[in-house]
Parts: structure tokens; C-alpha cells; sequence
């Protein structure tokens, strides 16, 4: 593809070699979930993500420098890839939580603490928290699971000032981009950023923010603790897969295909997630 060399296959992206200080990155319509590549992909969503992650780079300038070097790609990719710079990338997921949910919430159960975090009592699934956490995972290999860490064990394998950096850069990130999802009728209830670093040190932000994908989109108006909460993100597959599908996640087989009904669902929340945000539909 492209005639350039592939330096890179991730989940639902592929890094090509651009020349000297340049990579393309490609956003695909690939979609996963519990660790797996679907074999159904959801049409349009990789120019959902790609075009929804440069309107929130331009939102959140001014805290963290980011990758982005230019936007005029190959027609081929048109849309759905940009031009970025290498980085050294630090592999820590570094995940704010403002609200408590997903595997926070299983953890909270266990023991009152998300990722060595002490949370008050009687919080419910889907709580706002007192203040927004900083609960980084440990990035694992295609196919394995990211494993949930203190701040403690990022410190110890990768110091503890770029740790104190990656923590405060994060948090300022959602501070801002909770405040402005909130004032367009989103809660961004937890999402996850990536870091790498140039030569000289600084840190800059990199690959897709604040999507779908990363993050987990709930509708304000339906919010209520406790309660399913609707949302614009790929939950809705998740949940097919795990209460709809029939497919055992603790076996060797691979997840089924997605029905059309679902691919269409999803697809529909990626574009309504767009359009709350941005205030416009996206343009084809």
C-alpha cells in the first residue's frame, strides 16, 4: 500500500516510513475489543478518528506539544492519516479517570482503591469522583492484556520525573477536554493518551485523543449512578459481544462476526460523537 515501507502494524493503525523525521500514520475501520482485531471493520470510523483526534489537538493547544507535522496525505488515505513525527514513545497508557466505571469500578469492589488510589464509600458504577485520577496501565503485546499499575511501579521503571510528567500532562489534558465535552452535553468519563519523546527531552503527545476508541463517551442527559448509561463509543460492541454474541472470551476462539444491525449502531455513535463535539456532521 502506498508504495512506502510499513513500519508498523498496531491494532487499528499502520506507521509507514515517510522520509527523513516523517511517518504516515493510517487509521483503518478496524475495531477492537478484549484484546482482539473484529474481523468486521466499521466503515468510516478510521476518518472519525482521524479527523476527531486533529479537531481535539487544536482544542488542547498550549498544554502539550503534539506529533502532528501536516495533514496533506496520499488521496488514497485522504482523511483518515496525517503526517507525524518519530518518537521515542513511552509505553505506559496513561489513563485519567473522572468518573468511576469499567475496570476501575472492578477494582473499587475489590478494594475500595483504583490502582492503589483510595476512593470514598458508597460509590456507585458510573460516580463522578471527587477529582479526576491518574490509573496508568503497563501496554502489553497485541493479543495480551494492558495491565493496571500504580504510579509507583511507572516511577520505578521509568523514574520519577518523566512519571510526575506523564501524570500532570494527563490530567491537565482531560481537565480541559471534561470541561469542554461537558459543555456540548458529553461526559468524558475516563480516556487514555500516549507519550513519546523527542531527542532533546520534551514530551509530546501522540496517537489518536480523545475518540471513541480511547476514551468513553456517556450522553449527560441520561447519566444517573448506577443505571446502564448511553454511550458514543465502542461499548456497544462490547456489550454484544459479551451478553449477545454467545462467544466465550476465556477461549481459544476468535470473536464472531459483527451483524450489520451492530456494525450500524456502532458506526451511527462514532458519527453522533462527532457531531456533539465538533458541532458539525463530519464531511464524507
Amino acid at each position: 500500500m502506498l508504495g512506502l515501507p510499513l513500519l508498523h502494524a498496531g491494532k487499528v493503525r499502520r506507521l509507514y516510513d515517510a522520509g527523513p523525521g516523517r511517518i504516515l500514520l493510517v487509521a483503518t475501520d478496524s475495531i477492537s475489543a478484549f484484546d482482539h482485531v473484529l474481523a468486521t471493520p466499521i466503515p468510516g470510523k478510521g476518518k472519525v478518528l482521524t479527523q476527531l483526534s486533529l479537531w481535539w489537538f487544536e482544542q488542547l493547544a498550549g498544554l502539550v506539544d503534539n506529533h502532528i507535522l501536516a495533514t496533506d496525505v496520499p488521496d488514497e488515505v485522504a482523511g483518515r492519516a496525517v503526517y507525524v513525527e518519530p518518537l521515542a514513545m513511552v509505553p505506559v497508557e496513561c489513563v485519567a479517570r473522572g468518573y468511576l466505571t469499567g475496570s476501575g469500578w472492578k477494582e473499587y469492589l475489590a478494594d475500595g482503591a483504583v490502582t492503589g488510589i483510595p476512593l470514598p464509600a458508597g460509590l456507585l458504577d458510573g460516580s463522578r469522583l471527587p477529582e479526576p485520577i491518574f490509573t496508568p496501565a503497563i501496554k502489553a503485546p497485541l493479543g495480551e492484556h494492558d495491565e493496571n499499575v500504580d504510579f509507583a511501579t511507572v516511577a520505578g521503571r521509568h523514574g520519577q520525573e518523566l512519571a510526575e510528567r506523564l501524570r500532570d500532562a494527563t490530567l491537565a489534558l482531560y481537565s480541559r477536554a471534561e470541561t469542554i465535552a461537558r459543555e456540548r452535553g458529553i461526559i468524558l468519563a475516563d480516556t487514555k493518551f500516549e507519550f513519546g519523546l523527542r531527542p532533546d527531552g520534551t514530551l509530546v503527545l501522540a496517537d489518536e485523543v480523545l475518540t471513541p476508541d480511547s476514551s468513553r463517551f456517556w450522553d449527560a442527559a441520561g447519566w444517573q449512578p448506577g443505571r446502564s448509561l448511553p454511550s458514543f463509543d465502542k461499548q456497544f460492541v462490547r456489550d454484544w459481544l459479551d451478553h449477545d454474541s454467545g462467544w466465550d472470551r476465556t477461549s481459544d476462539a476468535p470473536p464472531p462476526a459483527l451483524p450489520e444491525a451492530v456494525v450500524a449502531a456502532t458506526r451511527d455513535r462514532y458519527l453522533e460523537a462527532y457531531r456533539r463535539l465538533v458541532g458539525r456532521d463530519l464531511q464524507a
